[in-house]
């Protein structure tokens, strides 16, 4: 008999894998939406007519993408190389960079310019995945009324517009009726499909791999193009490894295995069994699927479901920049937090801002779903391509496995990939350039940053001084002291902030309680407790704070810098003080970078919030001393 807390365990688990259907498969959950229908488009363009290779083919591709992606890469391997339970493109990175015994510089460096790019393709998806989602909704209208064609892009433009506009409120409220929204999508997924698949059982034999390979060797060359569009299936395999950290493997497993897999390829082969009694339903497989008098609560279940799948995308979005940002890759944004109790649910308005108008230009630039999916594969198969790489670091360099070991399941899911980038850069001029132009703005945006940054540090390293030098003057006395706390910002645990330094320059004195406070955020997900604080004392009522976060932390500044003086036995730190320097940025030094990248650097710093705000220290208390720094 389980005893009450194997119970609670078990309901726990069984929990996080409903909540788990919207959160990490909304994205995936819609593809039956488009993907099918795509895929026959490319099949009839191919072939000239609807042979039975031609859709049994892609059906058959799309069966085994699913099972080889998501179930054995994803599900059986990659969610194993997490960083302390955390997944996604930075925590695989964190863990390579936190084994430098293990990585070379050169090995490295590849490391974080594969992570950068993988990380950059990702904010593609996060703006394409709301507008062909949502598109392919509303597009059911059309089902109803051809008439309504022209009504399709207004709606879709607005409920996109609501979407980035409710971020600001945060999900918490909304968030916990994402599962079973998402319960009933997959229920009548697996409903519509099993009604078409009684009715012709042989669809059942497009799950054999011959009908896959046997059409891609039929048409050659030409079948990366469909390659590129069975891609369409599989997305969202990235969100379900950033998203490990919130649920774990076994629930994101149940999830997979007992609802979304079968569903999915039920619904596939339902659409496939339609299409083989009647090839005109070939133009929309998935909405013909439902009987007449269930179409609108079908579409208004279908926008539902994208919304989610789109609410996803962006939740994961503000989670990866907010990584970026303590990570060194982009500049401190604006951090809004939409829940007390929860404070890892985050709104990053500038972000979101971002997103909400290219979105909205693709809804209105492509106007369909069908000219939209020409768009969306490349940032999808590059990001799977780039994880398989980062996956053979971890194993081989990490893992120490032997090199065959590493290299064999890397080997066939690259099979699959290069397959999905070579069809999807097959449609480059049809709008795939643009998550590839989208990534390498963000690419040479984050490049700038670390690189400019490294600048920056060795300049500052350069102006510093040793501690012992005021260590000196404040033992023989020649320094003044007045009563309260000065609390000095400082990028390193050494030496003295310039902050200090030209805060005694023009005021001549200190006041009587000086800590040097610098925040570092390590490569891993979160710090214990015990491992927060480290602080010592250099002299007399002078001290040294070093807080550590992990990347995927939310540092709570205040509340920790008072529990460490109160562990200094400073009981009573009186009015506290925060400095902090405010860098003016010239570009005439000589600094190992292109004036133009300079240039960009201090744009970027512009927009960089100061540490003060992004700690959220108290802005009465914050004084800001300007600091002329050469790059």
């Amino acid at each position: 008999m389980s005893t009450p807390s194997s119970h609670e365990q078990h309901g726990s688990r069984w929990a996080l894998a409903l909540l788990a259907l919207g959160v990490v498969y909304g994205d995936i959950g819609t593809s039956p939406l488009y993907a099918l229908r795509e895929c026959l488009a490319i099949s009839i363009e191919t072939t000239g007519s609807l042979t039975k290779l031609a859709l049994f083919g892609p059906v058959s591709l799309m069966f085994w993408s699913l099972t080889l992606m998501v179930s054995v890469k994803y599900l059986m391997l990659v969610t194993r190389a997490t960083n302390k339970g955390e997944g996604g493109v930075f925590a695989l990175f964190a863990l390579i960079r936190g084994h430098k015994d293990m990585m070379t510089p050169r090995r490295l460096a590849i490391a974080t310019l594969v992570c950068m790019f993988g990380a950059s393709l990702l904010y593609g998806d996060g703006i394409i995945t709301p507008a062909i989602s949502v598109l392919s909704a509303v597009e059911g209208l059309e089902q109803l009324n051809p008439d309504l064609e022209h009504w399709v892009v207004p709606i879709a433009a607005t409920i996109l517009t609501l979407l980035f506009m409710v971020q600001r409120f945060g999900t918490a409220k909304i968030g916990v009726a994402f599962g079973p929204v998402m319960l009933l999508w997959f229920g009548s997924l697996t409903v519509l499909g099993i009604r078409q698949i009684v009715q012709a059982p042989e669809v059942l034999s497009a799950l054999s791999p011959h009908w896959g390979i046997g059409y891609l060797m039929a048409h050659g060359i030409r079948g990366l193009v469909i390659m590129g569009t069975v891609l369409l299936a599989v997305t969202g395999c990235e969100a379900l490894y950033a998203d490990i950290g919130h649920f774990g493997r076994q629930p994101l497993s149940r999830s997979w295995f007992s609802l979304v897999y079968p569903s999915l390829v039920i619904n596939y082969l339902g659409q496939t069994a339609l299409v083989l009694r009647d090839p005109s339903a070939a133009s929309d497989p998935f909405f013909h699927l439902v009987p007449e008098p269930l179409l609108v609560p079908l579409i208004m279940l279908a926008t539902l479901a994208t919304i989610i799948a789109s609410q996803a995308m962006l939740t994961g979005v503000f989670s990866l920049t907010q990584q970026a940002v303590q990570l060194g890759f982009l500049p401190r944004l604006k951090v809004i937090h939409t829940s007390p109790e929860v404070r890892g649910q985050i709104y990053l308005p500038q972000i979101n801002f971002v997103l909400m108008v290219a979105c909205l230009f693709l809804v209105f630039q492509f106007k369909n779903s069908s000219n939209l999916a020409s768009a969306y594969g490349l940032s999808v198969s590059l990001d799977m391509t780039l994880t398989s790489l980062l996956f053979f670091a971890v194993a081989r360099f990490i893992w120490q496995w032997p090199l065959w070991k590493a290299l064999f399941p890397v080997l066939i899911f690259l099979t699959l990939e290069l397959g999905f980038v070579g069809g999807s850069m097959v449609k480059i001029l049809d709008g795939a350039w643009i998550p590839l132009a989208i990534a390498t703005v963000i690419v040479v945006m984050m490049k700038t940053w670390v690189d400019g940054r490294a600048i920056l540090w060795k300049a500052v390293k350069r102006a510093s001084l040793p501690v012992e030098h005021l260590v000196d003057d404040l033992r023989s006395e020649r320094i003044p002291r007045v009563p309260g706390t000065g609390v000095f910002l400082s990028s390193t645990p050494d030496g003295l902030p310039l902050v200090l330094l030209h805060h005694l320059k023009h005021n001549k004195a200190l006041h009587k309680t000086v800590v040097l406070l610098t925040v570092r955020f390590e490569d891993i997900p979160f710090v214990e407790p015990e491992n927060r604080i480290e602080a010592e004392e250099i002299y007399e009522s002078f001290y040294r704070v070093v807080l550590h976060y992990g990347f995927a932390e939310t540092p709570d500044v205040n509340p920790d810098l008072l529990q460490a003086l109160a562990d200094q036995k400073v009981v009573k730190p009186g009015a506290i003080s925060f400095y902090q320097s405010r860098e003016l940025l010239l570009t005439d030094g000589d600094g190992n970078m292109a004036t133009w990248r300079k240039k960009l650097f201090v744009f970027l710093s512009r927009l960089a919030r100061p540490a003060t705000g992004y700690f959220e220290l108290p802005s009465r208390r914050v004084i800001e001393l300007g600091i002329q720094l050469e790059l």
